[in-house]
């Protein structure tokens, strides 16, 4: 039985991939920030039928992470063959409006939290003679829109390291992973549009971008954790799996000129573009 940790596993994205992983014969390890929240997710899995162990864990603290890493090895006698890095925090807002604790709160966990998880399993992979790292992106690690700067900036962030991390560690077996999901519903895409502050001057734009977020029928998390499953399961893993209907058109906007993204993102939530769409 294979071996898999999956970081923020006690709600969204990662519940569901942990439960999928649970009920396809994945040994799963959850990580969790609480004991309430590690218990909840136990008895979501023994409703269903299935088994699988948590670990405590904040990605932001290091001797956090390295006390989970010891506890993980513990647990499946040598340590995983798989990590999927899901744990990740937006604070939507436009750059003025998001402090700077917020925004290094974000960088934390999405960047610093992953690559801390990834280098204290890497040994564990390497004895094991090769495993997945799976890294939880977005479409925002490949386009940039108002209002998601310091999410989208740990994003890109986290794929520069990924694809590094993917030819580094090729020749030891290990297969490197980018899952790019566009709006998902989870509780963190909810926070995120809670988050941005009323009394800003961009407040009807945000009241704008929440109406289209939720106009865009966001994906449920389980079509995610399917292509967790697929990266995990594939014997050539690709190197970025997108997930969701809003992913669809993210091909062709990557190659319009930027004058051009930038104009119809500014036109779409009523700010005046500062350049001409050149």
């Amino acid at each position: 039985m294979k071996s898999v940790v999956v970081t923020g596993a006690t709600s969204g994205i990662g519940r569901a991939t942990a439960l999928d992983l649970a009920a396809h014969g994945y040994q799963v390890i959850a990580t969790a920030r609480s004991t309430g929240q590690a218990d909840k997710l136990l008895a979501a899995a023994a409703e269903r039928g299935h088994s699988l162990r948590t670990v405590l864990l904040d990605v932001t603290e290091a001797s956090s992470c390295t006390r989970a890493a010891a506890e993980v090895e513990e647990q499946t006698g040598g340590g995983p063959w798989a990590l999927v890095n899901n744990a990740g925090l937006a604070h939507a807002g436009a750059f003025e409006d998001v402090s700077e604790e917020a925004a290094r709160a974000v960088l934390e966990v999405n960047v610093l939290g992953a690559a801390r998880m990834a280098r204290l399993v890497l040994p564990a992979i390497r004895r094991r003679g090769g495993g997945r790292i799976v890294n939880m992106s977005s479409v925002g690690g490949l386009l940039t829109l108002p209002f998601n700067g310091w999410y989208c900036a740990s994003k890109h962030a986290l794929e520069a390291l990924t694809d590094a991390l993917r030819m580094e560690t090729a020749a030891d077996g290990v297969r490197c992973t980018l899952i790019e999901p566009g709006f998902i519903d989870t509780p963190m895409l909810e926070t995120g549009l809670a988050d941005m502050p009323t009394d800003s001057r961009y407040a009807e734009s945000y009241r704008t971008a929440r109406r289209l977020i939720t106009a865009a029928s966001p994906t449920a998390p389980e079509a995610v954790a399917r292509t967790v499953r697929r990266a995990l399961t594939a014997r050539t893993p690709r190197r970025r799996y997108r997930v969701g209907r809003t992913t669809t058109l993210t091909p062709f906007i990557r190659v319009l000129p930027q004058g051009l993204v930038d104009h119809m993102a500014c036109r779409a939530l009523g700010l005046a573009a500062a350049q001409d769409p050149r």
